[in-house]
């Protein structure tokens, strides 16, 4: 069976390219499927499938974390599964705080897959008292004033922020100086931090603005193939036409 375990070694001195580093959960993704349906090796061409990336772009991602499989046989999935879990960082305990308990900070706190990669819903804070001490997916939600001696007794280096807009830098501001290092901000504004914290930012509307452009691009495209070639007819009436100076160009000038 291969392994997929030659490594180089020091791949975090030479550091991973960020855009390596986006695809690694993809890659994680299709190898969990994998890993699930007890499939103990997946060659290149297969996982990039999966993963949706091309086969030569996966090669050189997984050789950044010096793994390189077996010719002919591939990558060993359930060590492939920990090499890149471990990279990531998800083979220790990282709690979470959810700021910003409304229909989508709800969704999230009852999303069942932080536990199972590596994340735990430490709290769950809001700005409202009234939803002081409800329970969400099992936690009582806490209120904000509470929130700096929330992060400092959980530990807590990654915040999750799903409030309004006009909530989002404020929060942004107190979870930064009471020690969060990353945050996840789901508020539809750009949130402003200092250096040494990172921001990924998930903007729903922005995504479906950018589908529908890929729709009307596609719509347009069918458009013009359904229109086709002027028929002959048409064709022979252009070639006739003649101005004072002769045949009419095929581009007037402005």
């Amino acid at each position: 069976m291969a392994t997929g375990r030659t490594h180089r070694p020091a791949t975090r001195s030479r550091g991973i390219p960020e855009a390596t580093v986006a695809r690694l959960p993809l890659y994680l993704r299709a190898l969990t499927a994998l890993s699930e349906r007890s499939v103990p090796t997946v060659s290149s061409e297969e996982l990039a499938a999966a993963a949706g990336v091309n086969s030569a772009k996966l090669r050189k991602d997984f050789s950044y974390l010096g793994s390189y499989g077996t010719r002919g046989v591939g990558y060993d999935v359930e060590y492939l599964v920990y090499q890149i879990s471990r990279e990531l960082g998800l083979t220790q305990d990282w709690p979470v705080v959810i700021v910003g308990i409304g229909n989508l900070g709800a969704a999230l706190a009852n999303y069942g897959g932080f536990a199972s990669r590596g994340f735990r819903v430490a709290a769950l804070i809001d700005a409202d008292p009234a939803m002081a001490g409800k329970p969400v997916a099992g936690i009582g939600v806490q209120h904000t004033d509470e929130l700096e001696h929330i992060i400092e007794d959980n530990g807590v280096s990654i915040g999750v922020i799903a409030t309004p807009a006009g909530a989002a830098q404020q929060v942004c501001d107190r979870l930064v100086a009471a020690g969060v290092t990353s945050i996840l901000n789901f508020a539809p504004t750009v949130l402003t931090v200092p250096d040494g914290v990172d921001v990924r930012k998930v903007d729903l509307s922005i995504e479906l603005q950018i589908l529908a452009f890929h729709e009307q691009r596609k719509a347009g495209e069918d458009s013009v193939q359904d229109s086709g070639p002027p028929a002959p007819a048409v064709r022979a009436a252009a070639a006739d036409r003649k101005g004072p100076d002769g045949d009419v160009p095929a581009v007037m000038p402005a």
